[in-house]
């Protein structure tokens, strides 16, 4: 027989959870997993336990299975309300904000956000940034991302700054993949047969079976890399002798 109150509580305390962790979230700032210190793993650990132990715990029977129905179906209509609603976005997810703006450290925006000097150092070198002076803009993501932009005369010199005109190479892909013709491949891109047979010729290919992986661009040349290389001088690791 149906439980109103069960499902009631089923309902109702997933709904206050996860409002209250994403509130919480929200507060505790902004940062990329790979960037989390051992401090913020265990917080976030302990909240979600807490989090899910109080649904378990008020929540009798099967019906915590229709709890874990709700915390799934949040999250999906948090995903299509922040897709469709600018205001729902910069709610829950926030909003890029400067740090660096022409050199200068915006040290009340990075408090704001509760974001310290050794995040954006540490940000910066990743970015091949080790002077502040180099940064006409430093911008911290929504998900905690640093975009920075160099200012002109950091910039590396591109072939448009030289008016020098290129071509588009577009993106590789696989002819040969572990001993076995990609057709599908070749055929999307107009590649005929006989036209790779001839370059495999070409380079002292006996059989596709010795092929690991064949990549190649519409216009650039085709790359080939067989199972059993031929290294001149093969490099050791410093750790074993077997090889790399």
């Amino acid at each position: 027989m149906l439980d109103f109150k069960e499902l009631y509580q089923a309902v109702h305390h997933p709904i206050i959870v996860y409002i209250l962790l994403i509130t919480l979230t929200r507060i505790i700032g902004k940062k990329l997993l790979g960037q989390l210190t051992f401090f913020d793993f265990v917080t976030g650990i302990t909240l979600g336990t807490i989090g899910g132990a109080y649904v378990a715990t008020e929540v009798k029977g099967y019906y915590v299975l229709v709890s874990a129905i709700i915390m799934a179906a949040l999250v999906y209509l948090t995903g299509f309300l922040t897709m469709k609603n600018v205001t729902a976005r910069k709610l829950i997810e926030g909003e890029p904000i400067i740090v660096v703006q022409n050199g200068k450290i915006l040290e009340d925006n990075m408090s704001k956000v509760r974001y310290n000097q050794d995040d954006l150092m540490m940000q910066l070198r990743e970015k091949d940034v080790f002077d502040y002076s180099q940064v006409e803009f430093a911008i911290l993501e929504p998900h905690g991302k640093l975009s920075v932009q160099k200012k002109s005369q950091y910039k590396n010199i591109t072939p448009t700054d030289l008016n020098i005109p290129t071509q588009d190479r577009g993106i590789s892909f696989e002819v040969i993949r572990d001993g076995r013709l990609q057709e599908a491949n070749l055929k999307q891109n107009n590649i005929s047969f006989t036209w790779l047979y001839n370059q495999l010729v070409a380079k002292n290919v006996k059989s596709l079976e010795d092929v690991f992986l064949a990549t190649m661009t519409k216009e650039g040349p085709l790359y080939i890399d067989f199972k059993k290389d031929e290294l001149v001088n093969p490099q050791r690791s410093e750790d074993d002798d077997s090889l790399i």
